[in-house]
């Protein structure tokens, strides 16, 4: 029987111990992987929307499946919980919290939407906004604020380190920065978040560069990847397209699949790898989407949230990709890229099957 021979005609022959060290390192990516599989949610952010009727402010606050993992699911209790650590005050005068409803979570929507109304003094010349929900909600989560006020509308951030906000009505004084400033920041640090924790893209990019070729042709890759998201991220979120996550889910991780399998598989990579990076794409975009669609923003928040969100997942895969090409060129150098290539690409396929096969029981369950 004919087996398998390197580029130079040698037989390649099964090592156990290349082979061990492969599957070890593919089960440490599965438990990585595992531990990520929420990763296209809204993630530790929550979204107020705040509105002044009168002397009444009402705030609506929108939380994804990660950011309600603290509440253990207790959702119930969370609009007390708002009126614990949201304080409004008008004129100096706190305003009485007045705990609402809540719009939990549902087969259609993975968020909770939960509201509580502060009842202010008539004639409010300031307001003053206090918000402490990351001592509940963990120090990495931030509130992401669009206050309706009768002469404007303004947006902020809430984050540990930035917890008031002031605003003089009828005025454009307000603290903390611009809003547009604020809000664009703030999309552009979710979008690195998204993409550097966001384990199977990473995990997709990296066999999908594993043997990308020359410079050039990596380039290449990177740009249809690039196009391709961003293409179907602005779909997505602008409502254009929609496409379940039970669907997109398994797709993602069947790319990861598929790019490894084919590093282990063919003798030479593609020439037109770049084509596949963008087929995939279109399908990863649709996984960005998820979090921005959980925090359900209203639509004239949406073109300057993607705008920025998506600046900071390209700035956030520049990044990696600047991390994983030194590496990929030294393997090269030391003479033994194929070997690291077949280690790699075999840890890489264990996991994708590994993911792939967990996400379809979450989508038929």
């Amino acid at each position: 029987m004919g087996g398998r021979a390197d580029r130079h005609g040698r037989p390649v022959t099964f090592r156990p111990r290349r082979a061990w060290l492969a599957l070890l390192g593919g089960l440490a990516l599965l438990l990585a992987s595992l531990s990520w599989s929420s990763a296209h949610v809204a993630g530790r952010t929550g979204y107020a929307d705040v509105s002044l009727l009168g002397s009444t402010l009402r705030y609506r606050l929108t939380l994804g499946p990660d950011a309600l993992a603290p509440l253990g699911g207790a959702y119930d209790s969370l609009p007390s919980l708002i009126a614990r650590h949201v304080e409004i005050r008008a004129d100096g005068t706190p305003c009485a919290p007045v705990p609402g409803g809540v719009a939990p979570p549902s087969a259609e929507r993975a968020s909770l939407v939960a509201t509580v109304d502060y009842a202010c003094p008539a004639g409010i010349e300031r307001l003053t906004l206090r918000d402490d929900l990351v001592d509940r909600l963990g120090p990495d989560f931030h509130t992401l604020a669009r206050i309706a006020l009768p002469d404007a509308v303004r947006q902020f951030v809430f984050e540990p380190d930035r917890r008031v906000v002031e605003i003089a009505l009828g005025t454009a004084e307000a603290d903390p920065a611009p809003p547009m400033e604020t809000s664009a920041a703030a999309f552009f640090r979710l979008g690195i978040e998204h993409i550097l924790t966001g384990f199977d893209h990473l995990l997709f990019l990296g066999a999908l560069l594993l043997r990308g070729g020359g410079l050039g042709s990596i380039l290449g890759i990177v740009t249809a990847f690039t196009l391709a998201h961003s293409l179907t991220l602005a779909l997505a979120v602008l409502r254009i397209v929609s496409v379940p996550p039970e669907i997109v889910e398994p797709l993602i991780a069947l790319s990861i699949v598929y790019v490894a399998a084919e590093n282990l598989l063919l003798a030479r990579p593609s020439r037109r790898r770049w084509i596949e990076g963008f087929a995939f794409g279109l399908v990863h975009g649709l996984g960005f989407a998820g979090a921005l669609l959980e925090l359900e923003l209203p639509r004239e928040m949406l073109v300057w949230s993607l705008l920025a969100f998506n600046l900071g997942v390209e700035a956030g895969q520049l990044a990696a990709v600047a991390l994983l090409l030194p590496v990929l060129a030294w393997l090269q150098r030391a003479g033994r890229g194929r070997r690291a290539t077949t280690v790699l690409a075999a840890t890489v396929l264990t996991a994708g099957l590994a993911l792939l096969a967990d996400r379809i029981l979450l989508a038929l369950g």
